[in-house]
């Protein structure tokens, strides 16, 4: 019942304000509808499940972080209805034997992405130059412990 509330009260503000209030509505409803956190699926073609690779968006900060097997990256986006693009991602530098090809490939996907889908939960990254599929995650659902 909140999903209906909320489209239909963004609906209402769409129709109500001028077009770069537009723009800014789309886009914060954009980046709150990316908020939270995805478990990469794969990358590049490449299976990561279950490797315990995990992305996460901060909308508030539009800030990116990624947790890897081995180093963490992190980063800002920017979104322009499903245009995404990603700072240059910052990174530790521990070296873990046999554990660093995911995270080469995800620093890789992120400085090539250009576009995105966020359908039932199921976040896709695009390529900028070709719109070939780059990553794939699934949002992770949080739980209501009362």
């Amino acid at each position: 019942m909140k999903p209906v509330y909320y489209s239909l009260a963004i609906l209402f503000l769409i129709f109500t304000t001028s077009c770069d209030e537009t723009q800014r509505v789309i886009n914060t409803a954009g980046n709150v509808q990316l908020n939270g956190n995805y478990t990469i699926n794969e990358v590049k073609g490449k299976s990561y499940t279950p490797k315990g690779l995990v992305m996460a968006f901060d909308a508030l900060n539009k800030g990116i972080s990624v947790t890897t097997e081995c180093n963490n990256m992190f980063g800002t986006y920017t979104l322009d209805l499903y245009v995404i693009n990603f700072s240059e991602m910052a990174s530790t530098k521990m070296y873990c034997e046999g554990k660093m090809d995911a995270e080469q490939e995800i620093g890789s996907a992120l400085s090539e992405t250009g576009s995105y889908t966020l359908d039932a939960g199921v976040l896709k990254l695009f390529s900028k130059n070709d719109r070939s599929l780059l990553l794939t995650a699934t949002k992770v659902r949080e739980t209501n412990e009362n």
